[in-house]
């Protein structure tokens, strides 16, 4: 799949088939794919956590109150900001978010549907998160990741009103 494939085919995927299995090798793909983003000063201050346990998914959703698609995922990935690894700088959060979307553009083109769920700056939710994972990190998004069931339709589009050249 060419870039601008996975662009277009990206979607939200909120039921996944609740049986499917997929393997380690192909989570590690994806997060290998995150730390190929972009950060400020190439300071890489994110930590990801990935669980295909059922209980941990279950608690992940507890704390994250519109992340209900976690109940039939395969994994969830969890990307969190290391802002004391960027101590001159504060670009974590986007350096997070670049890494998220490279995780999502990879899952598209391995075929997996994913979901992002913001987390921070969102409290209580950060704070929910963070004491699931037992981490100080924090937590900028969760990423729910399966087998799609189901096929939304796709509500990104080019609006020229919103461009300006100059």
């Amino acid at each position: 799949m060419q870039t601008m494939e996975a662009i277009r085919a990206r979607r939200s995927v909120r039921k996944y088939k609740a049986d499917a299995r997929i393997p380690r090798e192909q989570i590690e793909k994806l997060l290998a794919a995150a730390m190929l983003a972009p950060s400020a000063v190439n300071s890489r201050p994110w930590e990801f956590f990935a669980t295909d346990k059922r209980e941990i998914l279950v608690r992940l959703n507890e704390a994250h109150p519109a992340s209900k698609m976690l109940l039939t995922a395969s994994w969830a990935i969890v990307v969190c900001g290391r802002p004391d690894l960027q101590p001159k700088h504060n670009f974590w959060q986007q350096d997070c978010a670049a890494a998220v979307e490279n995780i999502l553009l990879a899952a598209t083109d391995m075929g997996l549907g994913t979901c992002w769920c913001g987390c921070y700056p969102a409290e209580p939710r950060t704070g929910a998160v963070q004491k699931v994972l037992g981490t100080t990190a924090v937590p900028v998004a969760l990423i729910a990741v399966g087998i799609a069931d189901e096929s939304p339709a796709p509500k990104g589009f080019y609006e020229e009103s919103k461009v300006t050249f100059l």
